[in-house]
């Protein structure tokens, strides 16, 4: 049974193969990188469609953008709108690493950049569910930080993930 013996010698040899982790300065280089992406591309093209249409709605709220010096004016006002846009800054780290790094294997644009890429510990590619709950784990208040206490980010550490070089 020849392909018995080829299937297990590609098991053991997957065994064997090591990844070498992602430096600090490649994950920082990943997160300004994507974060500017989001930020000065998709956040603004969204918030200028979801102001349009609240501008049509209600042209009080965008009518008050220029009023900051009257504390009740904004409060009133663009409260909505401030609560809208931080609901699609949310919405938008979901499906901006989410979609990527499931579509791209393991990859966004930073990790692209940077030749590094997401994978299980085990050494599988992500999943949905894996690329999904990185993604979810990303927008716990101070998650950024946690690479500091742990030596891991917490979207690594939660999810069973971690992010290595593709190229050396």
């Amino acid at each position: 049974m020849p392909f018995m013996e080829d299937h297990q010698l590609s098991d053991e040899l997957e065994s064997i193969i090591t990844y070498e982790p992602a430096t600090n300065w490649q994950r920082l280089a990943n997160l300004l990188i994507d974060n500017i992406v989001m930020n000065l591309t998709i956040d603004y093209a969204i918030s200028f469609i979801v102001t349009s249409i609240a501008g049509s709605i209600n042209p009080d709220w965008v009518k008050n953008f220029d009023k900051f010096d009257d504390l009740n004016a904004i409060s009133e006002s663009l409260l909505p709108l401030l609560l809208i846009s931080f609901l699609i800054g949310l919405i938008n780290t979901l499906l901006y690493y989410t979609l990527s790094e499931k579509a791209l294997r393991g990859q966004t644009l930073g990790k692209m950049i940077t030749g590094t890429r997401a994978i299980r510990v085990d050494g599988g590619e992500l999943s949905f569910k894996d690329a999904f709950l990185r993604s979810l784990v990303r927008l716990v208040p101070f998650e950024v930080l946690s690479i500091f206490f742990q030596g891991k980010p917490w979207h690594d550490e939660w999810t069973k993930t971690t992010v290595i070089k593709s190229r050396k």
